[in-house]
């Protein structure tokens, strides 16, 4: 797509303008069928940041957004509309704001209720230092539920800055907003809420609203009023808009096309079997319940929400929240899954340690998308959570080898009274139930040989099976090991083997996953362990296989370790 100046939105009519949101929209669909991405937001904040680009003076004036699911039309009018066929592609631009891409980005974010203290933060570096320029936070109705918004909200008056927090108001997360935030915000779309604007004008903002922020006739005069009230005082735009704008089939879709694959999988999926088998599970036992924060389709769990509607509970996206409810649950005897993905239940990570571990309460994680997820780069790689879970006390942690695997792990975890987490990716392969005994390692393959291979979750194993085929033909084998669980390790298996050499793979960071454990279980013992993982990164956005690869994570990375190790034997 063609590059626009800043110069051109300045002087366009109102006619070029509504053509131009037509031409972003058409770019949008078109990139996104190749290259996969967030899909309906962005249709639905076209003319929004179009009026945006229009009224304010970016990249001097700055923007942050919010997650950052709405960003592909800001791509598009700052300075990377000749790039954006390359979006979320190795090598090309990423789905969700970087400030290494460009100046126009003035924040990395990728998860929720970031952008209100960041805005904070930057209106408040602009005062000290004596400068002159705006300040905007796009926030989605979704991330007000988040308590670090209003975290943020309780500062305005402290900080004593200005900002404006445009609201982008579209009924929707990922699954509809829920909670007592979306009540409010509904009673002031309709216009009957003068409690709502006071709590606003509390935290110290300035209400205005309601705004169609899909036209623009309405838009631009409602933004110019709002930049001349920014001169003066902290402003809130609520803007509504209409998720999948413009296109009927994302309009009548939103869930279902917030998230576009380019390539949908053809295996099955970890989340469609944590369904099944909570539903099948809960149907005998009165106590199971499932807790999400705002991804209810995405995680599996639509069934079970249908089935138990009393024992089913999306909080929005409220992470801590939805950790110490479980934790809570508990207490009282009932049996919570807490079902959500690897790089969002990092912002847990306080309660884990101490409301759900502390109190050694029987709390399941189910941690899906763990390992690299792919094209949506930094922000979404769930590479950290063995790591981050490791050392905390009284939690369990198992890593499934195939969807059978997890599928029993799911069963025999409804029995288990302590804190567990299970980490899998997103899809695999259904796979054969074998003889499983909970807390034990599975030896796959056995044989006499100086090198032993202790693999985590069904991509590593399956580059350990791949590599084996490979050196068999050069009369060259290892002992392939499933191993399952990373908290506690299997001592007595690992006591007992004879094996000079270890090799751990791990679609996990090296530091404090299964090699940092297994290294610290051999030390002084004479053994030589080597680990293969992720260094002290953040990986970018690629395909997944390709990432690993990169990473030495790879069928032709473990042929040549073992083939040297082979001829040191």
């Amino acid at each position: 797509m063609r590059k626009i100046l800043h110069g051109e939105l300045i002087d366009a009519s109102l006619s070029q303008l509504k053509d131009l949101c037509k031409e972003l929209r058409e770019e949008i669909v078109d990139t996104v069928a190749k290259r996969g991405g967030h899909l309906a937001s962005n249709l639905g904040t076209v003319e929004l940041t179009v009026a945006l680009h229009r009224v304010f003076n970016f990249p001097k004036d700055k923007i942050v957004f919010d997650v950052g699911h709405q960003c592909y039309t800001h791509k598009l009018l700052s300075d990377r509309a000749e790039r954006f066929s390359t979006l979320r592609s190795e090598g090309g631009i990423s789905g969700f704001p970087k400030r290494s891409e460009s100046p126009y980005d003035c924040f990395d974010t990728g998860h929720a209720g970031t952008a209100i203290s960041a805005a904070l933060g930057i209106a408040k570096a602009r005062d000290i230092k004596q400068e002159d320029f705006n300040v905007i936070a796009l926030v989605g109705d979704g991330s007000f539920n988040n308590g670090l918004i209003f975290e943020a909200l309780n500062s305005i008056k402290i900080l004593n800055s200005r900002i404006l927090i445009v609201l982008n108001d579209n009924g929707m997360s990922i699954s509809p907003t829920v909670g007592g935030t979306h009540e409010i915000l509904t009673d002031l779309k309709e216009g009957f809420s003068p409690e709502g604007i006071r709590l606003f004008e509390q935290f110290g903002l300035n209400y205005s609203g309601k705004i169609n922020g899909n036209n623009l006739e309405e838009l631009l005069p409602a933004l110019e009023r709002a930049k001349e009230e920014l001169k003066h005082r902290c402003v809130l735009l609520h803007v509504v808009t209409k998720k999948g704008q413009g296109q009927p089939f994302s309009e009548n879709a939103p869930q279902e096309t917030h998230g576009v694959s380019p390539r949908p999988s053809t295996k099955a999926e970890y989340s469609s079997a944590l369904g099944e088998e909570l539903t099948s599970l809960a149907k005998n036992d009165g106590k199971i319940v499932a807790v999400t924060a705002a991804m209810t389709d995405s995680l599996g769990l639509r069934g079970f929400f249908r089935t138990f509607p009393d024992r089913a509970f999306d909080v929005g996206i409220c992470e801590e929240h939805a950790s110490v409810l479980c934790a809570a649950m508990a207490t009282e005897g009932m049996k919570p899954y807490y079902a959500i993905y690897s790089t969002f239940l990092q912002r847990a990570f306080d309660e884990i340690i101490h409301d759900i571990c502390g109190q050694n309460l029987p709390v399941t994680f189910c941690i899906d998308r763990a390992g690299i997820t792919g094209e949506d780069g930094e922000t979404h790689q769930g590479i950290f959570d063995l790591s981050y879970l490791s050392f905390i006390p009284n939690l369990t942690v198992a890593i499934p080898k195939n969807i059978a695997e997890f599928r029993t792990i799911i069963r025999e975890s409804a029995s288990f009274g302590k804190p567990l987490a299970i980490r899998y990716p997103r899809d695999g392969e259904e796979g054969e139930e074998t003889d499983f005994e909970f807390l034990k390692f599975e030896i796959l393959h056995s044989t006499v040989s100086d090198i032993i291979v202790c693999a985590a979750g069904e991509r590593c194993i399956s580059i350990g099976e791949e590599a084996r085929k490979s050196l068999c033909s050069e009369g060259i084998d290892f002992t392939l090991v499933n191993a399952r669980f990373l908290k506690p390790l299997d001592e007595n298996l690992l006591s007992s083997r004879k094996e000079k050499f270890v090799i751990t793979l791990e679609d996990n960071a090296l530091i404090g996953g299964l090699g940092d454990a297994i290294s610290r279980f051999y030390r002084n013992s004479g053994r030589l362990v080597y680990s293969l993982g992720y260094g002290e990164e953040f990986i970018p956005h690629g395909t997944v296989s390709s990432l690993m690869r990169q990473r030495g994570l790879s069928k032709e990375n473990l042929i040549r370790i073992v083939k040297d190790l082979y001829a040191r034997r």
